[in-house]
């Protein structure tokens, strides 16, 4: 049966403005790739992310330089060794996933998880602000039980303990997004333990991590900049106690799934995260992260619009997609 490819770029404004420690933004930028054959389409949704060099026009193009390939028949394992981890590669993987499920009647769950799925508690991220517009915005959601606080620059203990006292039955997971450096990682650490938070997540620059195997962990470590692919985790086990896993890093849910399975392995606690991006993007990261330690899937939470169908989120409790949306 004959099969095309389809791409384009969309955009959906952000509820506010969302800042972390390299700037900021006020909308998403996504691509959704579209594979259809007969009358049955999959689709999938990626974030580009300049950190990692992407922009939505180099995605864009390398989708259709992969057009050829896809349309002839390709698999997902082909898939992944035809193009290289990245945004680009998951848009595709997770419309191959999703038509998949869509041909064969059969929900994608049935080859991700172990189990039938079930709602999930997610992080809600608050955005990088002074201490008393972090407090404000942790006060605001001070009734979710997981909060995930943007951090990474001078003051960072001060909002710490700002949001701590304005959400004080919430756990808390710090992102410094690269922003700490070696003099104040272990201060810092040692700080949030006694503030109670869970985790923190990439303190350092991604490469310049080797002295977290050198100091004590008060706070459990996780890894974000510094893991894209299962084939970079063994190096880091030494390093941080846990890895984020997101799609548009590992360049699609086939190579996530190897991510999940190898951390386990390695004795590693696995978070499912996300960039900002729609139910589309949040839908089969939903379905990986059903036994994960940490679910970090408010994407949709942080948008003013999102797409229809989108995933139901009730508060911070996230339901697994239906097949209208995806899987």
């Amino acid at each position: 049966m004959e099969r095309r490819l389809t791409a384009l770029s969309e955009r959906f404004p952000i509820a506010g403005i969302f800042t972390i420690s390299r700037g900021s933004k006020t909308e998403a930028e996504v691509v959704t790739c579209t594979v259809t054959e007969g009358s049955r389409s999959g689709r999938g949704e990626c974030v580009p992310y300049r950190r990692y060099g992407e922009t939505v026009e180099g995605v864009l193009a390398a989708i259709r330089a992969i057009t050829p390939v896809i349309e002839a028949g390709t698999t997902r394992e082909e898939l992944r060794r035809a193009m290289p981890p990245g945004a680009a590669r998951n848009a595709v993987d997770c419309a191959l996933w999703d038509l998949e499920a869509k041909t064969s009647a059969t929900p994608a769950w049935h080859h991700v998880c172990a189990e039938a799925p079930h709602p999930l508690v997610t992080a809600y991220t608050l955005s990088l602000g002074d201490p008393a517009a972090m407090a404000n915005q942790a006060r605001a959601n001070a009734r979710r039980p997981l909060l995930k606080v943007k951090v990474g620059g001078d003051g960072d203990m001060e909002r710490v303990r700002a949001v701590v006292a304005a959400a004080p039955q919430s756990r808390i997971v710090l992102d410094a997004n690269e922003g700490w450096s070696q003099d104040n990682v272990l201060p810092h650490l040692e700080e949030c333990a006694r503030l109670g938070v869970a985790l923190v997540e990439q303190p350092l620059p991604a490469g310049q991590d080797g002295i977290l195997a050198t100091i004590p962990h008060p706070v459990p470590v996780c890894a974000d900049e510094s893991v894209h692919t299962a084939a970079g985790l063994e190096a880091l086990a030494g390093l941080y106690d846990a890895v984020n896993i997101k799609l548009d890093k590992a360049g699609g849910l086939t190579e996530a799934i190897a991510m999940r399975d190898r951390a386990r392995a390695l004795g590693l606690s696995v978070m499912v995260g996300c960039m900002v991006g729609t139910s589309l993007a949040m839908a089969p990261a939903v379905l990986l992260a059903q036994d994960a330690d940490y679910v970090d899937l408010d994407g949709p939470l942080l948008l003013a619009r999102d797409r229809v169908p989108g995933l139901v989120y009730e508060g911070s409790l996230v339901s697994p997609p239906e097949a209208d949306l995806w899987g």
